[in-house]
């Protein structure tokens, strides 16, 4: 199996005997969500759709897969998400196979799918290789495998010699799973974590070293902190949590 980083998404890239494209927490409909709260931001749909689709073109994939949040707005779908979503998910399904691994924010997200396109919430296999959102439980079918997971929206926060820090980065948080916090089934063999970033440039995010404590989700949970790694949407390799974001604050 070779992971790719599409710098430009951030997306990832997992190619094996099929090559699937993975983009988490799209947020479309963010927009009319931050309206809400008094801040007025015109829709760029179109260009976070660009996006996707210049990612698509750059990897050529068999597969596009969606890791929940591909919508913003709960309970309620938006006016805007009405408006939008279908001619968003067209413009994907014209180019490639489309799959969706519904998120928490995906309450209703199926109106919009065509049959086969939406997976469990507890995720599932594609190629050897679990895939969830990261709300819920995983599948028992996903333990001892690769999982690769969104919800988490990881970010990285470099601070130079001088104690000056620069914007947070998306990042990726590559890790055994604590067979601790949350135990196999019998025989299931080791079970690896892959935190995806989000793809919305207004999601926000977590910092890698507060992620475990954040308790967003059940697998954030089961960070084994002795062997997580850092990542940044490029795939430079950063180190440890812990050499980035140290206990003692220095």
């Amino acid at each position: 199996m070779q992971l790719h980083f599409i710098e430009s998404g951030p997306a990832l890239l997992v190619e094996q005997d099929r090559r699937v494209l993975v983009i988490a927490d799209l947020h479309m409909g963010i927009e009319s969500g931050l309206e809400r709260h008094g801040v007025h931001i015109a829709s760029r749909s179109a260009a976070r759709t660009g996006r996707v689709l210049a990612c698509i073109e750059e990897t050529e994939p068999d597969l596009l897969l969606l890791l929940g949040d591909v919508k913003h707005n709960v309970p309620v779908t938006s006016r805007q998400e009405y408006r939008e979503l279908p001619g968003v998910l067209d413009a994907f399904r014209d180019r490639v196979t489309l799959r969706v691994a519904p998120g928490n924010h995906d309450g209703g997200i199926g109106r919009f799918l065509e049959p086969g396109e939406l997976l469990p919430p507890e995720g599932a296999l594609i190629d050897g290789v679990g895939y969830l959102h990261g709300h819920t439980r995983p599948d028992p079918e996903l333990f001892g495998r690769l999982i690769v997971l969104g919800h988490h929206h990881p970010v990285v926060s470099l601070v130079d010699a001088v104690g000056c820090a620069a914007r947070a980065r998306p990042a990726y948080l590559y890790t055994d799973l604590d067979g601790e916090c949350l135990p196999a089934p019998a025989g299931a063999g080791r079970t690896r974590l892959l935190f995806v970033p989000a793809f919305n440039e207004f999601a926000g995010g977590i910092d890698i070293g507060r992620l475990r404590e954040s308790r967003l989700g059940p697998l954030s949970r089961c960070i084994n902190e002795t062997t997580a790694e850092v990542f940044l949407a490029d795939g430079t390799y950063l180190g440890s949590p812990a050499a980035l974001c140290p206990a003692d604050g220095r």
